[in-house]
């Protein structure tokens, strides 16, 4: 089972940012089973800049629930799961030091699916989310949302599944 993630945060750093969004697909190797998506109240301001990149204003997460109150739904959602990402030590390190936050040891395996995208798509321009999905025809839009980059990373992991000819991704 793999659980690809995706979140939008109030910075690039997890010892000082906070997680404001968050997406989960639940996924059995074949198809999506399940999948979950939240506004997150990060409980400090959200910088302009990252507003500006993502939509999400300190306005729409005043009242959304704080990740304490949606921990019990990320646990449920990533148990007996490996834990997939584009640049998953980004999505990962902050996913467990929220839960750290919480007095919670968060622990999954992790794949990257920047890493996984080198090794079987060898050669493309750019392994960002949007240059890749660009070069592989994947749509991409509302980028540096949740659901809509976990939906595009979703796409992608499912493509390198069918061409991981070498056994790359263990099922």
């Amino acid at each position: 089972m793999f659980t690809i993630i995706d979140i939008e945060t109030t910075g690039g750093s997890n010892a000082y940012g906070r997680v404001t969004e968050i997406a989960i697909v639940r996924h059995d190797g074949q198809r999506v089973v399940e999948t979950y998506e939240s506004l997150v109240n990060p409980e400090c301001a959200i910088p302009y800049y990252i507003t500006q990149l993502t939509g999400i204003s300190n306005g729409m997460v005043r009242n959304a629930p704080t990740f304490e109150d949606i921990a019990d739904e990320v646990r449920r959602m990533t148990k007996d799961a490996v834990f997939v990402a584009h640049n998953v030590s980004f999505d990962y390190g902050f996913v467990s030091r929220e839960f750290n936050r919480i007095d919670e040891y968060f622990q999954r395996d992790k794949l990257c699916t920047v890493r996984l995208s080198r090794k079987i798509f060898p050669g493309l321009p750019s392994y960002s989310l949007g240059r890749l999905c660009a070069s592989l025809h994947i749509p991409l839009t509302h980028h540096h949302r949740a659901a809509a980059d976990a939906t595009a990373t979703t796409r992608l992991f499912e493509l390198l599944l069918a061409h991981d000819e070498q056994g790359i991704i263990k099922r």
